[in-house]
């Protein structure tokens, strides 16, 4: 049987509530059976969290995760299929991604749609979110946004996030499985860094922000590199300064995607979550 966790979340982003390490609960990951969400798997496995793995296919998902896995069937781009995933959970993980879909429109309908559907989903209850981007997200002239505008659309399923009133974390990683490996993890702000990062050192830290206070309201890039592994992950979040309350963009991002220039279904979900 499931067991749950729960906090007072609507002054959560206001005043902090009760430490939730080493707490039990149900955390749906979006993407699990993708090359990171198999460590958040495993990561929420390990400390005692209860993973539900939405998949679209229960017997492909099956020979991905380990055994005993829980998965509940379900589509990103149907949010039809969707209720089932977020009923009694008590957080989402997003690793998401439209990597194997070369259609134009996918970085719309899956990166960005994908999110909006859950919230959409979800309606008036605010699970902890944490969700996954990338470095680049605010660099609109790099060639990641060329054809499909893949970077506009993370960017932009991060401001649904943070106007969604959900206690929330965003984390942008550098380079996945690149650079020297290892597991002492660093943190930035701005976007403006480029560097490597393993991905199970990224599963564990995605888990570890789920089960930190320190973390809730912040948006930051993470790397990782050789060095004694990170372990006080309080104090790692304790360096990133929150998001203004309120605001579309992370701190210290560069205004660069007006909101009067932006596509009218995304000025519609936007101003949809300011009046709920």
């Amino acid at each position: 049987m499931r067991q749950v966790f729960r906090v007072d979340l609507p002054s959560l982003l206001q005043q902090l509530p009760h430490d939730l390490r080493d707490v039990q609960g149900v955390v749906l990951v979006v993407g699990a059976t993708g090359c990171t969400g198999r460590h958040v798997v495993e990561a929420a496995t390990a400390r005692g969290l209860t993973p539900v793995a939405l998949a679209r296919s229960e017997s492909r998902a099956r020979k991905a995760l380990p055994p005993g896995t829980e998965i509940v069937v379900g589509d990103l781009t149907a949010p039809d299929t969707l209720t089932k995933a977020v009923s009694d959970i008590d957080a989402v993980v997003f690793v998401h991604g439209s990597d194997d879909d070369s259609r134009p429109e996918s970085f719309e309908r899956i990166d960005y749609g994908g999110v909006a559907n859950v919230l959409g989903v979800l309606g008036k209850r605010w699970p902890r979110i944490v969700l996954q981007t990338t470095i680049f997200v605010t660099r609109r002239d790099h060639y990641f946004n060329d054809g499909g505008h893949a970077l506009d659309w993370k960017r932009r399923s991060e401001r649904l996030v943070r106007l969604s009133g959900a206690p929330y974390t965003i984390v942008r990683p550098g380079w996945l499985d690149a650079g020297q490996g290892g597991s002492h993890l660093r943190i930035e702000q701005g976007d403006t860094g480029e560097d490597g990062i393993s991905r199970e050192a990224l599963g564990t830290l995605l888990v570890e922000v789920l089960l930190d206070d320190t973390a809730l309201g912040k948006t930051f890039e993470v790397f990782s590199g050789p060095g004694r592994a990170t372990k006080d992950f309080t104090a790692l979040f304790a360096e990133a300064q929150p998001d203004a309350s309120g605001a579309l963009d992370a701190v210290k991002d560069t205004a660069n995607l007006p909101l009067d220039a932006e596509p009218a279904q995304v000025k519609d979900d936007l101003a949809h979550l300011r009046t709920h």
